[in-house]
């Protein structure tokens, strides 16, 4: 039992904490489902004009601003 112990405690001292995933509870499997519904909720929201306006503005600033 001290031997595991032993081999935890090595282990922990040279891996990083916060890239050692142990286990994983999924909720929802359904990957594309989740994407679909996170899509259509940026759309019928109206998000989606919110960043092709900040996009066109953000490309004209850069464009009035650099220099040649």
């Amino acid at each position: 039992m001290s031997y595991c112990y032993d081999t935890l405690g090595l282990l922990s001292s040279h891996l990083n904490v916060d890239s050692l995933i142990l286990a994983q509870s999924v909720q929802d499997p359904d990957l594309l489902g989740q994407m679909q519904n996170t899509w259509n909720n940026f759309v019928k929201s109206g998000q989606i004009w919110a960043f092709l306006i900040g996009i066109v503005i953000g490309y004209f600033f850069r464009n009035f601003t650099s220099f040649g």
